[in-house]
């Protein structure tokens, strides 16, 4: 079992034609991901990376292949209504890797996917791989070993370089899940956190967090009801960002102290979870609370 993919999970890709569609999909093709589909307006009737089949519109490629599941490649200015079309169709997990998508714009779009039932990731995410069962974005396959280890993290390369550490250590993950780091995201730590509960595979949890927003601090307020008996260990970054600079992500700033780097820390230590200074140091933690693997 995994928790938001897995074999059961029937991909199309929107953007499919473009460089990083296209691209990334080749990759998560050659990963195992069962690619039904790719969506590009226009292009409909055509197949590429040798027979993946590319229609118009979503509805069609559901109708036609039983995509369930959506990764999101289209730019900045159309992203936000590929995400409702992959929604009014009827797709129930969409992940929107793209960047740069203007916050007001994703307010009635993560408002929509709610209200519909559809579980949005992202956007500005990496994805989700649950190793060995599929890939969905653009998280390198090679990095993950199976395992145990739930992982949810706000930082594309952060994950990456958790993820090899835990590897290198011998320690393989159920499920490793990159929300994104934007302000306005379809799914928060707390969700994740909520799905790894319940997941009979997941037996131990690595949260990767940033500056900025209150999403980590909330995590730690619903783990420290729910999970008190799981091995936790965490990593945030931008402890020595600056008061009012953005580091990298859109939602990676603090502001008249809230969002630091220490109140994150202080909120997860106190919800019983290890904070690492580095992201390296993450598999000795797990060890240092009684994980084995």
């Amino acid at each position: 079992m995994s928790i938001l993919i897995g074999r059961e999970t029937r991909l199309v890709v929107q953007g499919i034609t473009g460089r990083e569609g296209a691209f990334h999909a080749q990759a998560m093709l050659e990963y195992g991901t069962t690619l039904v589909a790719g969506v590009t307006p226009g292009k409909g009737g055509q197949t590429t990376l040798g027979s993946v089949p590319v229609f118009d519109t979503v509805r069609e490629a559901v109708d036609r292949t039983g995509a369930n599941t959506s990764c999101i490649f289209v730019p900045a200015a159309g992203a936000p209504d590929a995400v409702m079309e992959a929604v009014d169709a009827g797709i129930g997990t969409i992940f929107c890797i793209t960047e740069s998508i203007p916050a007001l714009d994703m307010i009635p779009v993560v408002e929509a996917a709610r209200d519909a039932g559809a579980r949005l990731v992202g956007p500005n995410c990496p994805g989700a791989t649950s190793p060995g069962r599929a890939k969905v974005g653009i998280i390198p396959g090679p990095i993950h070993r199976e395992g145990r280890v739930g992982v949810v993290s706000r930082s594309g390369t952060l994950t990456y370089e958790a993820v090899q550490a835990m590897t290198d250590a011998g320690f393989g993950q159920s499920t490793c899940v990159g929300i994104g780091g934007d302000p306005i995201i379809g799914t928060t730590f707390t969700d994740v956190l909520t799905l790894f509960a319940t997941d009979p595979e997941t037996d131990a949890i690595v949260l990767i967090g940033e500056i900025g927003g209150a999403a980590e601090e909330q995590a730690a307020s619903w783990a420290a009801e729910h999970l008190a008996d799981v091995p936790k260990v965490a990593f945030i970054a931008g402890r020595t960002a600056p008061e009012g600079k953005r580091m990298g992500h859109a939602g990676a700033i603090i502001s008249r102290g809230a969002g630091t780097a220490a109140s994150k820390v202080e909120a997860l230590e106190a919800a019983g979870f290890r904070v690492a200074g580095s992201p390296t140091e993450l598999p000795v933690l797990l060890r240092e609370v009684g994980y084995r693997g």
